[in-house]
């Protein structure tokens, strides 16, 4: 099919369409001019995005601005609203800006390489006072609507005006009172609105805009601007990733996990990313959004709380990661979105693992026939036989001692190490040669050099597939998230665990395999997994 657009298509611009995610049958699953597309081309996110649209997978309709414009970032914004929203508004349905039919958006980044939440993402652009109600009518559901709109409203604030996140984080908890977010109903969610726009107001020093192409320009120009932002930096120096690479921006169109019934949000791995058993690996949140599961501020649930939720969604999406790893080769990391039951998946990529999950995965691809000897070899040939152990609780003297915290773990392991409550007190001691466990409220990314720092992480929020817990367990620390008897006063430099108060300085004990903390130094053995070493010498030895 061949579609017309008003103005010739740029180069540098890409349109995925897919009919899996819209139920239209008139369109291709992708319509492009100009440069063709690859990973260098428009990212590797967004090429991941087509090869899941041309398997028939549920992705939603996406605009891709390619990695030429990270370095033209003012050059994109006439091709994006001369030809780009036209063509999107075209193969979704839905009309930007409009007051009864809104196209409402996310802005994401993509590299040609992989950075995990070392980019900004924004969801909701599109949404102001005059196309509140039409997404109102669209949906029938005022709760949806007025949490998508705060959510905007506090992240537009945060990553283009760059307000601090505890401005609107602090109103919230100060409606809530403890209550979980998701069970405010529409009239608090207004309430909670009308403060955000009044401290958005105050503190940028004007309106929040209500022009939703401002939002949007603003918001493409941030996304393509966090590629400089100093943990991304940080990142491209300890993976030596080319910053003249750039990065692309894939705006896409916005399906709802916040809205309410059989919904929610979630990520996962096709396998499990510490020790590479098959099996699916979930963190799912009903009635929430994406950012509430990867930002590290969000405690999440296991596939357990979608399969009881959306049977049918859950099913879905077991068969849908069949399908990702039949395409690209590799264990995967996704994010999907459930709207009313329906799958939507968002994204993909091989995901980061531990050495002896990269070792079993890469024996068990080859085994199932989805890889060939030598890409096993490949990807195994720099293990060695010493990294494929996982450290255990030394037990000469019978149980170790009683846990006094427990938590979820995204990396499996075991460390100790002294307290440190700060990125700075942990580079200090660090570098003085001392084991630290970097002790947080959030599962954060703008720690990263912290963390390359320090042998483990401990955290009150996050879930095991945060993007911060995702960099833990490439960077091997042992990492512990959604600990909810941990309290942290950084004025006093001190901790609680339940009843226990440490203070920084203090030894910590965290045993990554069963998801317990210990007061105090706890002596470690390791252990081999002597059967994946014997798979992989097989392998070499061509047996």
């Amino acid at each position: 099919m061949t579609t017309h657009h008003p103005f010739p298509w740029p180069d540098h611009l890409y349109l995925i369409a897919n009919p899996a995610a819209t139920g239209k049958a008139d369109h291709s699953p992708f319509v492009r001019n100009g440069v063709a597309p690859s990973r260098d081309t428009m990212g590797s996110k967004a090429f991941n995005l087509l090869r899941m649209a041309q398997a028939g997978l549920p992705v939603p309709s996406a605009l891709v601005l390619g990695t030429h414009y990270a370095h033209h970032r003012k050059q994109c914004i006439r091709p994006l609203f001369d030809t780009g929203i036209p063509a999107l508004e075209q193969t979704s349905g839905y009309l930007f800006g409009d007051t009864r039919k809104p196209l409402i958006v996310s802005v994401r980044s993509g590299a040609p390489i992989s950075m995990p939440g070392m980019m900004e993402t924004l969801l909701n652009i599109g949404l102001c006072d005059a196309t509140l109600p039409g997404l109102l009518r669209q949906t029938g559901n005022p709760r949806l609507v007025w949490d998508a709109y705060r959510r905007l409203v506090a992240s537009f604030g945060e990553v283009v005006e760059g307000l601090p996140a505890s401005l609107f984080e602090n109103a919230l908890q100060d409606l809530t009172q403890g209550r979980d977010e998701r069970l405010l109903d529409f009239s608090e969610l207004r309430q909670l609105t009308r403060t955000f726009l009044a401290l958005y107001a105050e503190h940028a020093g004007h309106p929040f805009p209500q022009d939703v192409r401002q939002q949007l320009a603003r918001a493409v120009l941030a996304v393509f601007s966090s590629w400089d932002s100093n943990k991304a930096r940080e990142y491209r120096k300890l993976n030596g990733i080319d910053s003249a690479m750039g990065t692309a921006v894939t705006i896409q169109r916005m399906v709802f996990g916040n809205a309410g019934g059989r919904s929610g949000a979630g990520v996962g791995f096709t396998r499990n990313p510490s020790n590479g058993e098959p099996a699916l690996w979930i963190d799912f949140l009903a009635n929430a959004q994406g950012e509430d599961v990867v930002s590290g501020r969000r405690n999440a649930h296991g596939h357990e709380a979608m399969a009881d939720l959306a049977p049918e969604a859950w099913e879905e999406l077991s068969e849908a990661t069949r399908t990702l790893e039949q395409v690209f080769g590799d264990m995967q990391d996704f994010e999907f979105t459930v709207e009313d039951s329906q799958l939507y998946l968002l994204q993909a990529r091989s995901g980061k693992r531990t050495p002896l999950a990269a070792a079993r995965i890469a024996l068990d691809l080859h085994d199932e026939g989805l890889i060939d000897r030598a890409t096993a070899l490949q990807r195994t040939e720099a293990l060695q036989d010493a990294e494929l152990s996982t450290a255990h609780l030394a037990s000469d003297s019978g149980a170790p001692a009683r846990p006094v915290g427990q938590a979820a773990s995204a990396c499996s392991g075991v460390c100790s190490g002294e307290i440190a409550l700060d990125p700075q007190r942990a580079a200090k001691r660090a570098a003085k040669g001392k084991d630290v466990i970097l002790v947080r409220n959030d599962a954060e990314t703008n720690d990263i050099a912290a963390l390359e720092q320090s042998v483990g992480l401990l955290t009150r929020n996050g879930a095991r597939t945060s993007h911060a817990a995702v960099v833990a367990r490439q960077l091997g620390k042992v990492c512990l998230v959604g600990c909810e008897t941990l309290r942290i006063d950084s004025s006093d430099g001190s901790i609680q665990l339940g009843e226990l108060t440490l203070r920084e300085g203090d030894t910590l004990t965290l045993d990554g395999n069963q998801g317990l903390v210990y007061q105090g130094y706890i002596a470690t053995v390791r252990e081999p997994d002597q059967q994946v070493i014997e798979r992989l010498g097989q392998l070499r030895k061509g047996k």
